[in-house]
């Protein structure tokens, strides 16, 4: 026998959109996060967009923001790559134009900066002797990090890791 825990409550709309203003206010969010949050409040799609709208308008909700603000806490903090960063936005229903107009305010030289400070931490840690292997290695992790394959290789030959 299992019972729920969690009871949807139905909230007015302008409950909902207090605690909206509150869920934006409180660190940038994607439309789709605001959208997923108003549809657990218990509102219908026309309420949903209603509100939505008024966020928009009020500027608590601003996808450009949203993602330059994503792109910049990934790329600084996590040291990830643009692809992974693009991936992340594109599951968060960010639009493609956004997305790339915050990816091309990353500096490339600061990009290639990264690769290279990630290539030299992994390359400390990598304990295997053939050369091959261990290259394979160190690529594979760049690219789990979500570098660009080109420019992956770029550094390594620049800076003897390869």
């Amino acid at each position: 026998m299992e019972t729920s825990d969690k009871k949807t409550v139905r909230l007015d709309k302008k409950t909902a959109l207090f605690k909206a203003e509150h869920y934006c206010a409180y660190q940038e969010r994607a439309q789709q996060e605001v959208r997923d949050k108003l549809y657990e409040f218990g509102l219908h799609k026309d309420e949903v967009e209603e509100l939505i709208s008024e966020l928009i308008s009020t500027n608590f909700l601003n996808e450009e923001r949203f993602a330059q603000a994503y792109v910049s806490g990934k790329f600084n903090i996590k040291k990830w790559g643009k692809i992974k960063i693009k991936q992340a936005l594109k599951l968060k229903k960010v639009p493609e134009k956004m997305i790339l107009k915050a990816l091309n305010k990353i500096d490339y030289d600061e990009y290639l900066k990264v690769i290279l400070a990630s290539a030299e931490k992994k390359s400390g840690l990598i304990t295997e002797k053939d050369p091959y292997k261990r290259r394979n290695k160190l690529i594979t992790h760049l690219m789990s990090k979500g570098f660009e394959n080109n420019l992956i290789m770029e550094v390594l030959k620049s800076n003897d890791l390869y």
